[in-house]
């Protein structure tokens, strides 16, 4: 595997490629994987530079023992101009998932939840481990969850449940409910999900990229206002005073 970033010891966020596959590895173990700013704009970097050409699929996965806890909230408020990096970072780092114009496989490796589980909802394929949790436990905070990534990834009654209750989903319950499509072992999920994106990649490229320019237009025709709305009070909420 070729390592084009890999200083694990000041690096949030380590990229690989690989036989077509482009791995995002998550790295601030100590902060459970927390979405700093750095490590937001680190994947909204990683996935815009993004050549089709070479990467055909990417995999998301999370440095052990999680995925994602969600935003670092140690970096909220501050003056004016961290305000608006926490709103533009964050933006940017859902659009370029949200966005990518090649099948991104999420490895869930470990709790993702918060903007943790917003990662996997932006995917197109969750493969997850027995040590996966899913749901919104900002709510109980205060904080209303991002319903537009809820309704444009799962089904409306489920959507609507995690978003209004906040609910924490367990692993074997997310794959009944249709949260994740695999559930695999401890310690297999950076491997499933690597190889079926190794197959994805393999695939005729143009063929898997009209696939997903379809996925992405549905996203934007069905749920784009949400998401428009959400933009809107995600602006006002963190970058007000």
């Amino acid at each position: 595997m070729a390592e084009l970033r890999n200083d694990a010891t000041v690096d949030p966020l380590l990229t690989a490629v690989d036989d077509g596959v482009l791995t995002l590895t998550l790295n601030r173990p100590e902060k459970r994987n927390a979405l700093s700013i750095e490590l937001r704009r680190r994947i909204a970097e990683a996935l815009g530079e993004l050549d089709t050409d070479a990467v055909g699929a990417v995999v998301i996965t999370g440095a052990p023992p999680a995925f994602c806890s969600g935003m670092d909230t140690t970096q909220f408020g501050g003056d004016a101009d961290n305000r608006r990096a926490l709103v533009d970072s964050s933006l940017a780092c859902m659009n370029a998932i949200g966005d990518c114009p090649v099948p991104i496989v999420t490895a869930i490796n470990g709790p993702a939840l918060a903007g943790g589980f917003l990662v996997a909802l932006a995917s197109d394929i969750r493969i997850a481990e027995p040590t996966a949790r899913f749901g919104f436990p900002e709510l109980p905070r205060g904080i209303p969850p991002s319903f537009a990534w809820a309704r444009a990834a799962l089904p409306a009654a489920l959507a609507r449940e995690l978003c209004q209750s906040g609910r924490i989903v367990e692993a074997a319950d997310a794959l009944a409910t249709g949260i994740v499509s695999h559930l695999v072992g401890e310690g297999e999920a950076l491997g499933a999900a690597t190889d079926l994106a190794a197959t994805i990649a393999s695939r005729p490229r143009r063929a898997v990229l009209e696939s997903k320019r379809r996925v992405l237009l549905e996203r934007r025709t069905l749920y784009g206002f949400l998401f428009e709305d959400e933009e809107r009070m995600f602006r006002a909420a963190l970058g007000g005073d």
